[in-house]
């Protein structure tokens, strides 16, 4: 029971106060005087009658009523019911106080009154309890009595209302009077636990809004300000009391003031939390606070400031409170858009609604705490529970660890007093208790249902309803009320003054009585709360559907069985896959569950191996801890890392926890805590488990087993028979209980040391400083640190321990701890005496635990690192050597995706842990991938030293293994190829640096003799020095008295020293120099004739050296071509055009060019080398190649020198002042041009002019095409000047033009009709005169019989000259630079460095574009298209750009290719290399920067540029060229290698000085190493068919002309492919050692299902190996079986050979003579062609060609083996090989005359002479045989007549008719000779038979 009323306090105006601005109120009696003893009178009262200050009115106001709240120190609230109404003040003052100060009108009331002030006075209630309207009518009562003077004391009124008393909760009614005749009925709630709303919820919807209301209740749980604004004070009080009933089951717990009188403003700037009211005309004071939320009552807003962020409910909860809210709140809304809307549906009325509303919020708090049960922690049972809540654990199992809202709800006091007050497990329990406990599964499955929602939300509102009104039938109020209008009566005497005596007196009596009554025993029902089923259960369907998935658990398990089973290699597989998986929950739960049952005894003792895996495992896991360990990860691993070990030595063991220090965790208090709270509990339980087992054994027994019951529910069993124990029971438990806790801490004193001493104690470093330091804002300590204070100053002299090093880290530790101890043992109520135990303990705890990780840290150090991957060794060549062993380094990925498993997938093969090994010829990486699903693999990446274009550092990466690593470099080869190391941690800096140096050493070495191709056989440190050793001597000195024998030639002649000192040439670039002098010699004009004569009388050196200039390449091809011959007694032949002239044998006139040259045979020796003046490097133009049809000559030089271009091209007339030393060397220039120029055999028109005219009478006539074909010259030659044409390019007779497959563009090159129309000339002038009028006597209408390509820079300002018979071409060329940074750029674009961030493929693509690497190719081949159509034509051109030696190169050599097909045989390309690039002096050693000297300009790729077009056409005519692209990238490779010598050194004479030219004859015994590249090539070539294509089918006489457009290019795929599984394969040998090992590791393990398949990988294996075509494959086998049949197996060309002849035979009519180009029938030459390209075009690339299949290669052979008269084969093969042979006699392609009304058809036939039948296939590739013609059956072969749709392009006699008994078969051939073939073949075999 409790009072209704404590007080009743009479408040009035104080009268006294007047003088200060606002008045002030005044307590003028109050009842009783005396305070309760349980209750003292609440100050400030009157404050809060007048909330907006005491005023004065001037008018009776009617009278109001609201409630206040106050809350007293204990936080309990005082609800004070405030009844007010005015009096009239006695003595009427001059008006000075109106309201606000100001001024007011005064009206008289009444004309008699005069003016008069009102006061206000009010009567007060002071209650604890809110029954709002009891107040209301009880002092409506009172106010009654006195206004309308009923005959009722007033005291007596008063009395029995302070003295009536009422239950407090128990739903009872109870009726009271106060003696007035009047009667009320108090209601009270059944639960007090749930507050009492009435309206006042409802009203707060309707005044906010749904959307505003959740935001003041996020704001309210999540601690922020609140203020609410209104002009009715009872409104205030009625939302704020509305807010506290939403926060049900939480209590709000800050300050709580509904009314907030005008004086206490300034509260609102407090800094804690609030909920207040303030009346809204104090709204401009509100303004500036900065940090409230305000809602504005009338107004319906609520403002939240910028600076306020408030957290709202997590997503689905605030949609579905949302969407409920709407359904109690506007039921119209859901059927707002029907057609037919129900008319029945109405709100609920207000009071019901009110409790809708709560009902929502109710259902929402049961939804978010579901299960809070299971993580209450209960620490003490006895004397009173100590209850903790673990809040990680909740927000992790809740998936919420990320939610706001929830978190700071969670860390708010109103939830702390929640599990105070509810976390008891043994007490009443609430509508909440049961929701939360029971209908959480019922919530789940209404989800989404609105129907069941809203009949759920009614079910709850009626039990809140019920609650507050249990009785439908309410007894009758009666309460008098004032008359209306009473208020206004003119003359009412003031409220009497009441006597204190007869109040008093009533109260006492009443008091008295109460203390003889017998005190009512409230019976409270207390019972076990239920618990709720646990949060897992719950949760299930929030789970990460991945997370749990079982195959990763599973893999898991595996991987930790294969650990504990010493299967590591097994381990290792899976161990990425754990890692990855450890991502998931599940999986690191499932981790520590597993490691726990390989625990045995607290103690698992593992080996090294082990140790390091299940310590990667536990990091991994901990890694993605929180510090909050919300999933409780780090508390499951926490007994284990004490308990897994590994022996170090004797006596010392280390520990897992000294490896798992590292995360943030270990340093949150907060998780120790939780930590501690869990085991507590779990001893606590223990203790009590084991009291009952021996008290209820038997009884345990009968019952069967019994699910364990959990902490709570045994506490709630002891919390009920606490009471029935007696007080040594009790102590007993109290002490039992305090005991456990104690040791507890102490167990966890230690854990925590271990996990916070850092192993290596000296370094004074602590884990995380971070994490500890700001520990004391981390704890929300509610204990006081004084104990830990005064212990602190003196643990450390008292524990004897004084190690300086160590103190600071322990030190640390120790007030860790402490502080640790502290909070947790006040807060489980560890006694006084046990406290201080503790801090003395620690200190030592720490300083022995110091000792022991010392001991294991010196150990830890000594034990040999973790077996790393042993080193795999490279295979090295012969005679290349390691100069450095390898360094263990990380191959990490760069830019190209494939081997890091990109967009084709795959596990990656990088990064690769392995070594890097530096030989004298490579550098090399060898290792494993690091994946370890690929770690059987191995990676080899490397490339010659001599190709090492860039090396730089990067920043230090951190690999993908665990070791961090020290540096890492990136080095790039111009073989395309990259390697991005990174050097383990192993490796010291300075080794890696010693690496630097020798690198360099290797690359750049003082002289071409240190190259590998020198010093290969050597032993390394003797490559180190200059001079290598004689091999052959007598070859060395002849080369050195040729170079003498040069100088002493040179010697003879005038020497005049020059004042200008040339530069060397490593400085010269390509810029043109007056002249060329290496000697600083210049040879003056006056010659001595008989030194450039050769004589008969050669000295026997110089005789020896012509001969072997003869036998020089270029001599040879001259033989070749007939330009001129070199007979013994070198008597020139007159009738030759050309000869031979050795005028350069000495090297002495021009240095780079070779010692024979082709010159015209009129020009003199000595006219040579005048004319050699002119030219840039003394390059003066000589004849390399001849048009053997037109006799039109190629020629070449260097540019010409400025002088020399004026007299080129000087006008012949102007005036000279006398022969001049220049006129007389442009003459005789002139004169040599007219000389080529007249060798020409069509240059014999008298007028010295050729018309075209003439010249084509004369020379086309012969040839085989029509005038159509005229090429479309002077088109092209504008594309080629930098003009524009329409046309794209050019046809031309006699040549194809692109490949086959562009037959579709054909039509779009103007193929032009008449050809006077367009003569050449037209197009020329039209191109060249950039201005000057076309007029008509400067067309010349003939075709210029020399035209000179030269750079258009340099030949400013040339105007043409009608007379002379030579033109010039200007073309603009790119220079070296251009190409070095485009090769550069190609090799970035091909090679990146790292993976780009965008689309890797349009990266490609851009960066490719930008390299302008395919514009240069387009460039090259435009000119060297142009100039084979002008070679063509018959006129002669000479190519002058650059100094000769390197664009010129490129498209001289290309022309010829282009012109020549003897240039497209394997032979002859090496031929064309030899003499134009070799003889000719491209400068190879100093274009590829080989030695120091050229380490400054740089890698220029000249070569490689020629090559990549040689590629471009062997692309689009794949069937003329008898190499493959394997030969091209073969050469790529190795001309910068430094393998081979021949592409060393930069002219011919440098070759001599070094004796390398004529070594090749002396050497021919040393056949290991192999000097020269061309000797390789052929001795591999003879071994296996690598650098063969088998698509050659040449066409007599071919002149190629690709095309050259960009958009015809392809990158060159030897930038781009790789191979890692062994390297680069262009180093044969060590390409061939390994697919053996491969196949013997397949069948080691037998087990396993053997299977065919084969996986290659396109950055990984060698396709063309793996996967050889189908030609390669058959001579393979081929090759095999006679090996195994133990013959000298055949060589695979001749194998080759004979097939193709055997099939030239066999399809050749025997008569008939057929072209000798056509390689087999023309049927079957045209079937293998089309064949050809489109397979080419497929992306296969030659390696699968059909022209010859199977069955035809391996068949034919063994016949033509046998021809060939070798009998011992076995009888097993004999037998095999014939009756295959003769299976197929002959075989073609005929059309076929289906039976009757059917048609033509192309079939296959065999004639097969064993079997004496003739079968038919669809097509040559079928195997089903789709019929079968007996021969035995066949009457006569005649020929037939074409019937109707028979192919109508054949000959008429190419049809025969066979007759069998059965029907006549129709047939047709190709043509008339197959025909008569067919006739000819089954006539045969029938007179055979």
């Amino acid at each position: 029971m409790a009072r209704l009323a404590d007080y009743f306090v009479l408040v009035g105006y104080d009268p006294g106060k007047r003088g200060s601005g606002d008045g002030q109120g005044q307590i003028l009696q109050r009842f009783p005087e005396k305070d309760w003893e349980d209750n003292p009178f609440p100050q400030g009262i009157e404050l809060f009658c007048q909330p907006s200050g005491w005023q004065l009115f001037t008018e009776r106001n009617p009278p109001t009523f609201f409630v206040a709240v106050l809350t007293d120190i204990n936080s309990e609230r005082h609800y004070c019911a405030c009844f007010t109404f005015w009096e009239a003040v006695e003595s009427a003052q001059p008006q000075s106080h109106s309201r606000n100060g100001e001024e007011e009108e005064e009206e008289p009331s009444s004309p008699v009154q005069p003016a008069q002030l009102f006061a206000p006075k009010s009567l007060v209630l002071v209650s604890r309890l809110d029954h709002a309207e009891v107040f209301r009518n009880s002092l409506g009562l009172i106010y009654t009595i006195y206004v309308d003077g009923l005959s009722v004391s007033l005291e007596n009124v008063i009395g029995n209302l302070l003295t009536c008393t009422i239950p407090i909760t128990g739903g009872a009614q109870r009726t009271i009077s106060l003696g007035a005749g009047d009667r009320q009925v108090i209601q009270t709630p059944i639960n007090d636990s749930l507050p009492v709303s009435s309206c006042s919820v409802a009203l707060l919807f309707r005044q906010l809004g749904i959307t505003n209301v959740l935001y003041l209740f996020c704001a309210a749980l999540t601690e922020h300000k609140i203020l609410f604004l209104s002009s009715s004070y009872q409104r205030l009080t009625d939302a704020c009391r509305a807010l506290l009933a939403l926060m049900f089951p939480l209590k709000y717990s800050f300050t709580y003031v509904p009314i907030l009188p005008a004086q206490l403003l300034e509260v609102l700037s407090t800094p804690t939390p609030f909920i207040i009211g303030v009346h809204s005309i104090f709204q401009s004071e509100t303004q500036e606070l900065l940090d409230v939320v305000i809602a504005d009552l009338d107004g319906g807003t609520v403002n939240v400031p910028e600076c306020v962020h408030i957290s709202l409910l997590p997503e689905p909860l605030l949609q579905q409170t949302r969407e409920a809210l709407s359904m109690v709140l506007d039921p119209e809304l859901e059927v707002a858009d029907l057609a037919f809307p129900p008319s029945t549906i109405s709100a609920s009325s207000l009071k019901m609604q009110d409790k809708e509303i709560r009902a929502v919020f109710l259902r929402l708090f049961a939804q978010l705490l579901q299960g809070y049960r299971w993580c209450l922690h209960i620490i003490r049972i006895h004397p009173e529970p100590v209850i903790r809540f673990h809040k990680a654990a909740f927000l992790g199992q809740r998936g919420l660890t990320e939610d706001d809202f929830l978190t700071k709800v969670l860390e708010g006091m109103a939830f702390a007093g929640f599990v105070t007050e509810r976390g008891a497990p043994y007490r009443s329990i609430d509508l909440f208790d049961e929701l939360v406990a029971y209908e959480v599964k019922r919530m789940r499955a209404e989800e989404g249902n609105k129907q069941k929602i809203l009949r759920h939300i009614k079910e709850l509102a009626e039990k809140l309803y019920k609650n507050e009104n249990p009785y439908p039938a309410v007894t009758m109020h009666k309460v008098q009320k004032p008359t209306e209008g009473c208020h206004l009566r003119l003359h009412q005497k003031p409220f009497p003054r009441l006597d204190e005596g007869t109040v008093q007196w009533i109260i006492d009596q009443a008091t008295a009585k109460l203390q003889t009554a017998p005190p009512a025993v409230k019976a409270e029902k207390k019972c076990m709360v239920p618990s709720g089923p646990p949060i897992a259960a719950i949760m299930e369907r929030n789970g990460n559907a991945l997370a749990n998935s079982a195959r990763r658990l599973e893999v898991v398990r595996n991987c930790i069985s294969y650990v504990f089973e010493n299967k590591m290699l097994e381990a290792k597989k899976l161990f990425p896959a754990v890692l990855r998986a450890m991502k998931g929950r599940a999986a690191r739960h499932c981790l520590t569950q597993e490691l726990n049952l390989h625990v045995q005894q607290n103690r698992a003792v593992l080996d090294h191996q082990q140790f390091d895996f299940v310590i990667r495992m536990m990091n991994c896991c901990l890694q993605d801890c929180t510090a909050m360990d919300e999933h409780g990860i780090a508390a499951a691993l926490l007994p284990l890392v004490t308990a897994f070990c590994r022996k170090l030595s004797p006596g010392i063991t280390q520990f897992a926890y000294s490896c798992v220090q590292e995360h943030v965790v270990w340093t949150n208090i907060q998780f120790w805590e939780a930590m501690f709270y869990c085991d507590v509990q779990n001893h606590i339980r223990a203790l009590y488990l084991d009291n009952n087992e021996e008290n209820h054994t038997d009884e345990e027994s009968t019952e069967g087993p019994q699910e364990a019951k959990s902490a709570l529910e045994i506490a709630s069993e002891q919390l009920r028979l606490w009471p029935t124990m007696s007080r040594e029971k009790q102590q007993e438990l109290i002490q039992k209980e305090e005991s456990t806790v104690f040791s507890q801490a102490i167990h966890y004193a230690n854990r925590m040391s271990y996990l916070l001493l850092p192993l290596d104690t000296s370094k004074n470093r602590l884990l995380r400083s971070s994490g500890l330091g700001d520990v004391e804002s981390v704890s929300n300590s509610f204990v006081t640190n004084s104990i830990a204070g005064s212990v602190a100053e003196s643990y450390d002299t008292e524990s004897g321990f004084e190690d300086a090093e160590s103190s600071d880290v322990a030190n640390y530790v120790v007030r860790f701890i402490n502080r640790f101890v502290d909070k947790v043992c006040t807060e489980s109520g560890v006694t006084n005496e046990h406290l201080k135990g503790l801090h003395v303990m620690i200190p030592d705890i720490v300083q022995m635990h110091i000792e022991t990780l010392d001991a294991v840290h010196r150990e830890s150090r000594r034990l040999p690192p973790i077996q790393k991957p042993k080193l795999l060794r490279p295979n090295l060549l012969v005679g290349e050597e390691c100069v450095m062993e390898g360094l263990r380094v990380y191959l990490m990925p760069d830019g190209r995706e494939e081997a890091a498993g990109g967009y084709i997938g795959g596990p990656p093969l990088l990064p690769a842990e392995g070594a890097i090994f530096l030989t004298t010829y490579r550098i090399i990486f060898k290792g494993t991938p690091t994946d370890p699903l690929v770690g059987e693999q191995v990676v080899i990446r490397s490339f010659p030293i001599a190709s090492l274009t860039k090396e730089k550092k990067l920043a230090n990466v951190q690999g993908q293994a665990e070791h961090l690593i020290q540096e890492c470099w990136q080095l790039r080869s111009c073989t395309f190829q990259l390697l991005r190391i990174a050097f383990d941690e192993e490796v010291a800096s300075d080794s890696a640096e010693i690496f630097r140096k020798h690198l360099h050493k290797l690359r750049y070495p003082q002289h071409v003799r240190g190259t590998f191709a020198f010093t290969v056989g050597q032993s390394p440190k003797q490559a180190m020095q200059p001079k290598a050793k004689e091999k052959n001597p007598s070859l060395r000195t002849l080369s050195k008295n040729l170079v003498k024998n040069a100088k002493k030639t040179i010697g003879r002649q005038y020497v005049t020293r020059k004042k200008y000192m040339p530069p060397m040439w490593e400085q010269r670039s390509s810029q043109h120099f007056p002249e060329d002098n290496e000697d600083e010699i210049s040879v003056s004009e006056e010659m001595d004739r008989s030194t450039l004569t050769p004589t008969t009388t050669i000295k026997p050196s110089d005789k020896m050296t012509i001969n072997h200039l003869v036998e020089r390449a270029c001599c040879r091809d001259y033989q070749r071509m007939g330009l001129g011959t070199l007979s013994s007694s070198l008597t020139r032949s007159k009738n030759e055009p050309f000869r031979i002239s050795t005028v350069n044998r000495m090297y002495a006139i021009c240095r780079s060019y070779p010692g024979l040259l082709i010159v015209p045979q009129s020009i003199q020796d000595n006219t040579i080398q005048r004319i050699s003046r002119c030219y840039r490097q003394n390059r003066f133009p000589v004849v390399c190649w001849r048009n053997s049809r037109t006799k039109a000559v190629l020629l070449r030089s260097g540019g010409l020198h400025g002088k020399g271009v004026v007299g080129l091209f000087k006008s012949q007339n102007a005036p000279t002042a006398g022969p001049s030393q220049t006129d007389s060397t442009s003459l005789e220039q002139e004169k040599y041009l007219q000389a080529v120029i007249n060798s020409m055999p069509h240059y014999a028109d008298a007028s010295g002019r050729n018309t075209l005219s003439g010249f084509t009478s004369a020379h086309m006539s012969s040839s085989d095409f029509s005038d159509k074909r005229q090429p479309k010259l002077g088109s092209l030659m504008k594309q080629v000047m930098g003009g524009k044409d329409d046309g794209p390019g050019t046809i031309s007779h006699g040549g194809k033009w692109g490949s086959i497959r562009a037959s579709g563009r054909m039509s779009s090159y103007a193929l032009n009709v008449e050809i006077g129309s367009r003569l050449a000339g037209k197009d020329l002038l039209g191109a060249q005169h950039n201005g000057t009028p076309s007029e008509a006597s400067f067309l010349r209408q003939h075709r210029a019989s020399l035209y000179i390509i030269g750079d258009k820079s340099q030949l400013k300002g040339v105007k043409p000259d009608p007379l002379q018979h030579w033109e010039v071409v200007p073309i603009e060329v790119f220079d070296v630079r251009q190409v070095k940074a485009s090769f550069k750029k190609l090799m970035k674009a091909c090679v990146p460095g790292c993976l780009s961030t965008g689309d890797t493929s349009v990266t490609y693509l851009r960066s490719l574009e930008e390299s302008e690497w395919l514009s240069q190719i387009h460039k090259i081949l435009q000119i060297s298209v142009l100039v084979v159509e002008l070679l063509d034509t018959g006129s002669s051109v000479l190519v002058s750009l650059e100094d000769g030696w390197d664009i010129t190169t490129q498209v001289v050599s290309l022309v010829q290719l282009l012109s020549d097909p003897y240039y497209r045989t394997l032979e002859g390309f090496r031929l064309l290399v030899e003499k134009e690039w070799l003889s000719f002096g491209h400068r190879f050693s100093h274009r590829g920067a080989q030695t120091l000297a050229g380490q400054s300009s740089g890698f220029a790729p000249i070569f490689l540029q020629f090559l990549d077009c040689v590629h471009q056409i062997h692309l689009q005519f794949p069937m003329e060229f008898e190499f493959s692209q394997y030969y091209l990238k073969f050469l790529s490779y190795h001309y910068i290698s430094n393998r081979f010598r021949t592409f060393l050194l930069d002219s011919d004479y440098e070759r001599i000085e070094l004796g390398l030219l004529y070594e090749e004859k002396g050497e021919r015994k040393s056949q290991q190493v192999y000097k020269s590249i061309w000797d390789y090539i052929d001795r591999l070539n003879k071994k296996a068919p690598i650098f063969f294509n088998y698509m050659y089918a040449p066409e007599d006489g071919e002149v190629l002309r690709p095309y050259s457009n960009i958009s015809n290019l392809k990158v060159w795929d030897y930038y781009t492919e790789e191979t890692l599984s062994e390297g680069p394969s262009y180093d044969w040998e060590l390409a061939q050692g390994q697919p053996e090992h491969v196949e013997e590791a397949d069948r080691q393990d037998t087990s396993a299902p053997q299977t065919k398949r084969k996986i290659i990988w396109p950055c990984y294996d060698n396709r063309s190996r793996v996967e050889p075509d189908a030609i390669s494959k058959l001579l393979e086998e081929l090759h095999n079986l006679e090996m195994e049949l133990g013959q000298v197996p055949e060589r695979w060309k001749d194998t080759w050979d004979k097939v193709k002849a055997s099939q030239r035979t066999e399809a050749r009519p025997e008569g008939s003579r057929t072209p000798s180009s056509l390689l087999m029938s023309s049927s079957l030459s045209h079937h293998r062609r089309s064949l050809g390209v489109y397979l080419q075009e497929s992306g296969v690339g030659s390696t699968l060609n059909l022209s010859l299949d199977s069955d035809t290669s391996s068949t034919s052979t063994p016949s033509s083996g046998k021809q060939g008269g070798r009998k011992s084969t076995s009888t097993l093969y004999s037998q095999f090989q014939m009756s295959e042979s003769e299976n197929r006699s002959y075989e073609g392609s005929l059309y076929k005359k289906g039976a009757f009304m059917k048609p033509w058809k192309p079939r296959w036939f065999v004639l097969d002479k064993t079997k004496h039948q003739l079968r038919y296939y669809d097509s040559r590739m079928d195997t089903e045989c789709k019929g079968v013609i007996d021969l035995a059956e066949v009457e006569s072969i005649t020929p037939g007549a074409p019937t109707i749709g028979a192919p109508k392009t054949v000959d008429e006699k190419a049809f025969f008719d066979l007759k069998t008994t059965k029907r006549v078969y129709n047939f047709c051939a190709q043509d008339v000779q197959l025909a008569q073939q067919w006739i000819d073949r089954i006539q045969s075999c029938l007179s055979d038979a």
